[in-house]
């Protein structure tokens, strides 16, 4: 009873923080299929060693990402995609499972959840397993925008209410994890640089939530 009760709790403390503050997700699913959930349930044992019934993750962590470009449209039928495409060779070789993200956030600050924040996506190597992803529209040429800025703040601090979120991180920065307890990765081959979101973007982000006491690297 008192578990009912204290989960009944949380969702109005939910809900009163998201009405508060200002945060609005836009409901945006992609398909997430028994072919997806097959595919997504091997990539948890072929690569996270978790024999799984269903392909769920427990958030521990928040990976900060862009697009490379494209509109909130585009990558949405991207993601949508069960299978990667040929061209991605590398990651191909790992797992046919296409990429994706629980959120994509557009460059007007708007937030879309993709699927929901506990399910799985192969986003983040090593780290798929307990890292919830949030994908922003825009590259390296193409700056990150301030509303951007404000709606990850927001998220990330709606996602550490709801969830044990210790850590926040930019995808450049996954790397420092490989030699910790957290990294989860079969192959130790498996591992591709990254330069997104950018450090001034990260910079800014944390700004707006130091408060959360949130990690950027294992301790």
């Amino acid at each position: 009873m008192k578990k009912v009760i204290f989960a009944i709790f949380l969702l109005i403390l939910n809900f009163s923080f998201a009405q508060n503050s200002g945060l609005k997700i836009v409901k945006k699913p992609i398909n997430y299929s028994s072919e997806r959930v097959a595919l997504s349930l091997e990539y948890l044992k072929d690569h996270h060693g978790l024999n799984q019934k269903t392909p769920t993750i427990n958030p521990k962590m928040i990976v900060l990402h862009y697009t490379a470009g494209g509109t909130v449209e585009s990558n949405f039928k991207y993601f949508n995609n069960i299978h990667l495409e040929s061209a991605r060779n590398t990651l191909k070789k790992q797992s046919t499972l296409n990429v994706s993200s629980q959120y994509i956030i557009d460059r007007d600050g708007t937030i879309y959840q993709l699927m929901e924040p506990t399910q799985f996506a192969r986003h983040t190597i090593g780290l798929n397993y307990c890292a919830i992803g949030i994908e922003n529209i825009g590259s390296k040429t193409q700056t990150l925008t301030e509303k951007q800025i404000e709606a990850n703040a927001l998220l990330v601090r709606y996602l550490t209410q709801k969830y044990k979120i210790e850590y926040l991180i930019g995808h450049s920065e996954y790397g420092v994890f490989r030699k910790s307890t957290l990294w989860k990765e079969s192959d130790p081959k498996y591992f591709t640089g990254k330069e997104d979101p950018g450090k001034d973007f990260m910079t800014k982000v944390r700004l707006k939530v130091t408060d959360l006491k949130l990690k950027d690297k294992p301790y």
